[in-house]
């Protein structure tokens, strides 16, 4: 018997931010509104530094965005989180996330999909 356990947090797509709970995190695309509260992150189609740049070698905006929600939680400067909700308008918005979570090795490291 193998026994699996996926301790990643998970990464779920919502249509709104009705469909996301009070424990959830917000990942969102530019500059969409937010509940109050809530701890968000966001992200910009298209906001790649140079390749190699010193501050984020190439990583992309939602990557850049998976990270620093992670990093708020785990130095106690949010509340724990069960999942991120990604709420983005555009189809754009929502492969740059999976592409973040499939090539990006911090952000497939410590999220997978939900």
């Amino acid at each position: 018997m193998s026994l699996f356990l996926d301790a990643r947090i998970p990464v779920v797509f919502v249509a709104d931010l009705f469909e996301a709970g009070p424990a959830d995190a917000l990942l969102l695309e530019g500059d969409a509104p937010a509940p109050q509260g809530a701890l968000v992150a966001r992200f910009v189609l298209g906001a790649n530094h140079a390749r190699g740049c010193s501050c984020c070698t190439g990583r992309s905006g939602a990557a850049r965005a998976l990270s620093d929600l992670f990093l708020a939680r785990a130095r106690g400067k949010a509340a724990l989180f069960s999942r991120v909700c990604v709420v983005s308008a555009s189809v754009d918005g929502r492969n740059a996330v999976m592409e973040a979570l499939v090539e990006d090795v911090l952000a497939s490291g410590r999220f997978r999909v939900g």
